[in-house]
């Protein structure tokens, strides 16, 4: 697997069982978004539309707005689709974000939780190649998980690379952890907020870059592994493709270590820290 981007077996239904916590970060970045370029009828498109949440909220804030809903996932456009259907000025579309081409009246690009997926090598200049579409005053506003070495995610790949287990054939191969090698499953690590603003900056008026972590208190560590299931743990699903009893002892091993990690609350539930990183650009 070359880009993570391009992932089977996506699950709106798994994405949307902690929709109110993810839901959290694009309203906050929907919240920093500056006056759009004068337009009667703001033309958006919301780049990674999910089952549709995103969406929602776009329309909730530009109400008179027309928004391309577009997804790379067949199962999220569905989901999509049923719930922006009866949405006037929505249109719902798949399309890869590597390639979209917006079209130069876009005010404003919309991408909550999706430039993650992109391998080092393609994402800033996918980003710079939608600014450069931009017409001056557009604006580009991403938010991505930003955790590659919090406890969620290394162990992971830690669990992946015991040796001996059910699943340890279908990582021997897989170059887990190694940065150097596209074909790993696990994502990239998201660049840092001066190497954006140094390659974003010259296309741009303003330049808003931030990081929140967000604490998100759950019943416990079967909850996390559920969180992840339906995002970051998928690659490493998918590599056990067809092997459901493999994936189950991959789950309890991983549930496991994550129940050392994350230690009880005094409530006896768990607080699983999720760091973001936000960008909000503005076309010069």
């Amino acid at each position: 697997m070359s880009a993570p981007s391009k992932l089977q077996n996506w699950s709106a239904d798994q994405y949307v069982k902690f929709i109110s916590q993810r839901n959290r970060p694009l309203n906050d970045l929907i919240s920093q978004i500056p006056p759009l370029p004068n337009q009667e009828k703001p033309r958006i498109h919301d780049l990674g539309c999910g089952p549709g949440n995103s969406t929602s909220a776009l329309l909730q804030a530009y109400p008179d707005s027309r928004i391309t809903a577009m997804d790379s996932s067949s199962d999220m456009l569905i989901k999509a689709r049923k719930a922006l259907g009866g949405e006037d000025g929505v249109e719902v579309m798949e399309g890869d974000l590597e390639t979209y081409e917006p079209g130069p009246e876009t005010a404003l690009l919309f991408s909550n939780a999706v430039f993650h997926w992109l391998r080092r090598e393609t994402r800033i200049p996918t980003m710079i190649r939608l600014l450069e579409n931009l017409r001056s005053g557009g604006v580009l506003a991403i938010q991505v998980p930003d955790n590659y070495t919090e406890p969620s995610h290394t162990l992971m790949r830690e669990t992946a690379l015991i040796p001996g287990r059910p699943w340890s054939k279908y990582f021997e191969n897989s170059h887990v952890g190694e940065l150097g090698n596209e074909r790993r499953p696990d994502l990239d690590p998201i660049e840092g907020p001066e190497e954006l603003h140094d390659a974003l900056i010259p296309y741009c008026q303003d330049l808003n870059i931030w990081r929140t972590t967000y604490m998100h208190v759950l019943d416990g560590p079967r909850d996390i592994v559920e969180w992840v299931r339906g995002t970051g743990l998928l690659p490493f699903l998918n590599c056990m493709e067809g092997e459901e009893e493999v994936k189950k002892e991959f789950l309890k091993e991983y549930e496991k270590a994550l129940g050392k990690q994350y230690k009880p609350l005094m409530d006896g539930r768990v607080m699983l820290g999720y760091p973001r990183l936000f960008l909000v650009a503005v076309r010069k």
